[in-house]
């Protein structure tokens, strides 16, 4: 097998399906979004039961994040979309609107709202 260095593609039996147009993003965010956001996943993963990391419904798979900035802080809704998870299916969730919202400071605090429904 030839060395690999940082000029040569790699090929593996796996296939990545690389795009073939301009890529579409998800979403564009600045490094301290992409931190605050991992700091609030963080958080609400220590939340979550320790018997339950397994089940996707209590991994980052059945999570979204919306990262907003006012007065220096970032602000992050963390929802929970069970939908996304193939054992419960489209349109169903385990709980009325659930959600997170954590506030980070330029430093790195972490604080959760003190008033979750």
């Amino acid at each position: 097998m030839p060395a690999i260095d940082a000029g040569t593609v790699s090929t593996t039996s796996a296939t990545i399906p690389w795009p073939e147009t301009e890529l579409e993003p998800l979403g564009t965010l600045e490094g301290p979004a992409v931190l605050a956001a991992h700091a609030a996943l963080q958080e609400v993963m220590k939340r979550f039961p320790k018997t339950a990391t397994k089940s996707c419904a209590f991994s980052p798979r059945a999570l979204e994040f919306v990262v907003g900035y006012q007065s220096g802080w970032y602000f992050v809704r963390v929802n929970r979309r069970v939908d996304k998870c193939p054992e419960f299916g489209p349109g169903l969730t385990l709980e009325y609107d659930w959600f997170e919202l954590y506030a980070v400071s330029p430093e790195g605090r972490v604080e959760r709202y003190p008033h979750m429904p």
